[in-house]
């Protein structure tokens, strides 16, 4: 692909069925708890992208046995019922914050001493937090470039048998709850147990609760009072079968492709059992005036007749990741969308308000950028090549205005690799079609 995408404009509605790679969040969550299970565990519906396979590699490097099929689009993990291979060795995490986070927190934990190499967009992504709370559980860790940020060398606790005390820990997510599922997911390391008692006022989330649920799937219960998260001593992993569930995330790429041309669009096996966040963007959807219908392929989504979007403010700090994907939506909606609480978002793969900001600014969209918000006001989009901030999101997003919109671009559009490598190719046969 040339290092700029022209975007197919559709001029009728469109009628679409499109199948989705398996969710991110979710692939590399199980690949972590496989690896912490105690035997052979066969992963389904797994997610082949950069992130993945940065995680694959990873655990590749430490010695685990795993066996992926890319066509079958499953991946057999044995793990050692929390212990390593192998007591020192390198990383390569890429720009994959999960395993950035899941990985440094499964090391702190072990016996022996690791080096965990990153990406330079990495690089600039906050850690110190979970660094913070790590070096307080006793790891060591060496910072190899910049204070607070990877690469490091870090040197794990092993075995803590010499306490039979539950570890309390305390930790801040404001700036990623990443930190959290972090440390939840590689708690059964801890055969005496881990109280998190959360400092920041934002105390749960979204992806918390899918990490939650995963682990319950797995086998180990998780507690929570509103205030911190408790994982009993002696929980364990079980090994077995798990089902990964399609990236609703990148459906709603095809859902808001509905709304923008008054089109209909179904994804295969997005239900509203589904337990990621982003299934909100699929009732937000609705409050823009499309309807939504369970069918038996997955969700429908319908848009308003004539590509009709109604502006609306909402609250997006629990599915923020579809930020981009209503910023694209909103030059077409008979009023100002304003989207709030999104603070966080401005350190993930790109400062992403500014990047909304200016990009939309660049097509001649009027938008006003605050430290967690932006709003956004109707205008006719005008012709010009997207920038994308090597992230992802903004460049699978950003393509929906080239829907209505002649002559829109999209620059290094392979960036989409992250998530959902087939992306662009998925879109221009949609379009041809």
């Amino acid at each position: 692909m040339e290092n700029t995408y022209p975007v197919k404009t559709l001029h009728k509605k469109l009628d679409w069925q499109v199948k989705v790679p398996g969710s991110k969040s979710m692939t590399n969550r199980a690949l972590l708890m496989a690896a912490l299970a105690d035997g052979k565990t066969r992963l389904t519906g797994v997610l082949f992208s950069d992130d993945s396979r940065n995680f694959l590699g990873s655990l590749k490097s430490l010695g685990f046995a795993v066996e992926a099929d890319e066509q079958t689009k499953e991946v057999l993990v044995t793990g050692l019922n929390g212990a390593l291979p192998v007591t020192s060795g390198e990383i390569y995490v890429g720009s994959a914050g999960t395993a950035a986070r899941f990985l440094t927190a499964m090391l702190a934990l072990a016996e022996g001493t690791f080096t965990i190499n990153a990406s330079e967009q990495m690089k600039r992504r906050p850690m110190k937090p979970l660094f913070d709370v790590l070096t307080g559980m006793g790891a060591k860790i060496t910072y190899l470039e910049q204070e607070g940020f990877l690469p490091i060398k870090i040197q794990g606790i092993g075995k803590t048998s010499g306490t039979d005390d539950m570890f309390h820990v305390t930790l801040d997510i404001s700036k990623s709850t990443q930190f959290l599922s972090a440390l939840m997911l590689i708690s059964p390391m801890l055969k005496q147990g881990l109280h998190i008692k959360i400092t920041s006022e934002r105390k749960d989330g979204s992806y918390i609760r899918i990490t939650r649920k995963m682990m319950e799937q797995f086998g180990a219960e998780t507690e929570f009072d509103g205030t911190s998260y408790v994982m009993p001593p002696g929980i364990s992993y079980k090994a077995g079968a798990y089902q990964i569930e399609p990236d609703v995330s990148a459906a709603c790429y095809f859902y808001a492709a509905a709304a923008l041309t008054g089109g209909r669009t179904i994804v295969e096996n997005i239900k509203w059992e589904c337990m990621q966040g982003d299934l909100k963007f699929i009732k937000l959807l609705e409050e823009l005036g499309c309807t939504t219908h369970d069918t038996d392929a997955g969700i429908e989504v319908i848009g308003a007749e004539g590509g009709k979007i109604k502006g609306i403010t909402v609250d997006m700090k629990d599915f923020s990741d579809q930020t981009m994907t209503l910023a694209a939506l909103a030059p077409f909606a008979d009023s100002a969308v304003r989207i709030e609480n999104i603070g966080h978002i401005r350190l993930q793969e790109s400062d992403r308000i500014h990047a909304v900001a200016t990009e939309l600014a660049r097509l001649g969209i009027k938008c006003e950028e605050e430290e967690s918000a932006i709003t956004i006001y109707p205008g006719v989009p005008k012709s010009g090549v997207v920038q994308t901030y090597n992230d992802h999101r903004m460049a699978m997003s950003f393509a929906l205005i080239g829907l209505r919109t002649e002559g829109i671009e999209i620059a290094d559009p392979m960036c989409c690799k992250k998530t959902f490598e087939e992306y662009f190719d998925v879109l221009e046969k949609l379009c041809a079609d």
